[in-house]
């Protein structure tokens, strides 16, 4: 088969690592790629959001397969024009993208289906929203959304009615967030622990994916800003059978067949970000597309072929479809620019990555690296390199992580060094009690 991979992050380095192992794979690109998916896939110097571009050069090399990663192509129509020309498409069209394009959109089709989420109102006016956040109605903290695609930035928990004020006028009154942030949400505060919920989707039917656990702080313990992920791990400890089932009828079900009732089906990889509160589990969003650094931690897992699973969402048919999963666990720790998620310095030489990789079951995805003219890797992005590792249990894989992230180096570098230690911990009580 002749494959196009579109994005140039951590997760379409995975994809490539995946989809190059395929020995149904004859041509493998990626547009654009980055330095370390070079090793993979051949590079298309066409940008993630040219979807013009990427319309043309897909339709003059009629591939076989096209697999979008990232969420801005897909709410821009990408799948719509490739579908329309007859080419295999894993991602959803625009209308179903939507459910991550707007949030706004999400929360009311969530309202719609009776799918669980927190209590929300939507404001367009500066004013009207301030009005509401001094009411007697509101409760602190909570949470200010912008609507639309805001790079993982979008959203702000505010602690008082003067940091939720300040959060909406940024968005509404002075376009902190540009169109993203015209219309925002405030909703309530969900308490609980953070899981992370995959599903392929053909349009009707839908296949379970293993479960796995994000980490959002830039810092140990779960402080510092949100950022789009440093570090992740799979399977999750906190998803039981129970849960999972749980998730499946009254979150899965009811989006897939909602959307599709409503003339936008579903075909690609559906993400839900759960909380899972005393109550039950609460949907705190939804991505059209993989997540990042999940799909680092999920891609080593499958026990077999990633091309086919692809495929049969492109076209329609997951029927007979079934995933077998190693029973080894994943560490994926993100390791970052200095600065990041705020300002950071890029072109710092990056040592060590051949040194990680010579340990056995690690493999170091590129997120923001570059060409050094030695032949090596300069940083290029906030997230620079996701280090993931396989073991027989959750500890062996997190110990044999952390040994390879210890072998990388560059100037100003930083990491969690916390990721899945929680998990691992509550593993080593249970077998203890």
């Amino acid at each position: 088969m002749k494959v196009l991979l579109v994005g140039g992050g951590g997760r379409e380095d995975a994809l490539a690592w995946a989809l190059h192992r395929s020995p149904a794979v004859r041509v493998l690109r990626c547009a654009p790629g980055n330095a370390g998916i070079a090793r993979h896939a051949e590079p298309v110097p066409v940008a993630a959001e040219d979807v013009d571009a990427l319309t043309r050069h897909a339709l003059g090399e009629r591939y076989d397969l096209v697999v979008v990663g990232p969420e801005a192509p897909l709410v821009a129509g990408l799948a719509d024009r490739l579908s329309a020309a007859g080419l295999p498409v894993f991602g959803p069209s625009r209308g179903a993208a939507e459910i991550e394009g707007s949030k706004v959109f999400a929360k009311r089709f969530m309202d719609r289906h009776g799918i669980p989420t927190a209590r929300f109102e939507v404001f367009e006016d500066a004013g009207r929203a301030i009005r509401f956040l001094g009411s007697s109605d509101v409760s602190y903290p909570l949470v200010v959304k912008a609507d639309g695609l805001a790079a993982g930035k979008g959203v702000v928990i505010a602690p008082d009615r003067e940091s939720a004020a300040a959060a909406a006028s940024d968005m509404l009154t002075h376009g902190r967030f540009g169109a993203a942030g015209t219309r925002i949400i405030v909703e309530e505060l969900l308490r609980g622990r953070e899981a992370s919920f995959f599903v392929l989707c053909d349009g009707r039917r839908f296949v379970e994916l293993a479960t796995c656990q994000d980490y959002k702080r830039a810092e140990d313990e779960d402080r510092g800003p949100n950022t789009g992920g440093m570090g992740c791990y799979s399977p999750s400890v906190f998803l039981s059978d129970a849960l999972r089932r749980e998730i499946l009828d009254t979150v899965v079900g009811r989006t897939v067949t909602g959307l599709a009732a409503e003339g936008r089906p579903y075909r690609g990889v559906l993400y839900v970000g759960v909380m899972l509160t005393d109550e039950g589990p609460r949907v705190l969003e939804y991505n059209a597309r993989f997540g990042d650094p999940e799909t680092q931690a999920l891609i080593p897992r499958l026990d077999g072929d990633w091309l086919p699973a692809l495929a049969a969402c492109a076209s329609g048919s997951l029927d007979g479809l079934e995933l077998r999963w190693k029973r080894d666990a994943t560490v994926c720790v993100v390791m970052a620019s200095g600065g990041y998620p705020g300002t950071y310095a890029k072109g710092a030489p990056i040592e060590g990555i051949r040194e990680a990789e010579s340990l056995p079951s690690v493999m170091v995805f590129h997120a923001g690296t570059g060409p050094a003219p030695d032949g090596g890797y300069v940083t290029a992005g906030g997230r620079v390199l996701g280090v993931t590792a396989l073991g027989d249990t959750l500890a062996a894989a997190r110990d044999l992580a952390y040994r390879a992230v210890g072998a990388i180096r560059w100037d100003g570098a930083h990491h969690r060094n916390d990721i899945a230690l929680d998990a691992v911990k509550m593993l080593e009580g249970r077998e203890t009690t």
